[in-house]
């Protein structure tokens, strides 16, 4: 399975910036799919996922400003990113949690990370 990340780059304060992901390979089911960040120094956080009905879960530091939204048929997820700021800079990392085969468990799948940089 292989995820793949696109967007990012750099922005001033206030404003907004896409992130796409993109799972392919051999594989079952996408459950959850979303986006993580991390800073140096610091644990990446959960920003917004989706489940497999595409219903989306978002950190409290979201409030309102960034939109996920989910392809089943393509396999992807994009976050809407508005209103960003300074705090937003971070790399952020899409998940796939996707069941490979008939195995029991699913696993999940990082992609390389895309940087987003907000300038005040």
């Amino acid at each position: 399975v292989n995820v793949v990340e696109s967007g990012g780059g750099m922005v001033q304060a206030g404003g907004s910036l896409r992130l796409s992901c993109a799972a392919s390979g051999r594989f079952l089911t996408i459950f959850e799919m979303g986006w993580y960040r991390q800073t140096p120094g610091h644990e990446r956080e959960m920003v917004a996922t989706a489940n497999i009905d595409g219903r989306a879960t978002y950190a409290p530091f979201v409030r309102g400003r960034f939109t996920l939204s989910r392809d089943n048929f393509d396999n992807t997820v994009t976050l809407q990113m508005n209103s960003l700021e300074s705090e937003d800079t971070a790399t952020y990392y899409c998940k796939a949690n996707v069941k490979v085969t008939l195995g029991p468990r699913p696993a999940d799948f990082w992609g390389q990370g895309t940087q987003v940089t907000v300038s005040s």
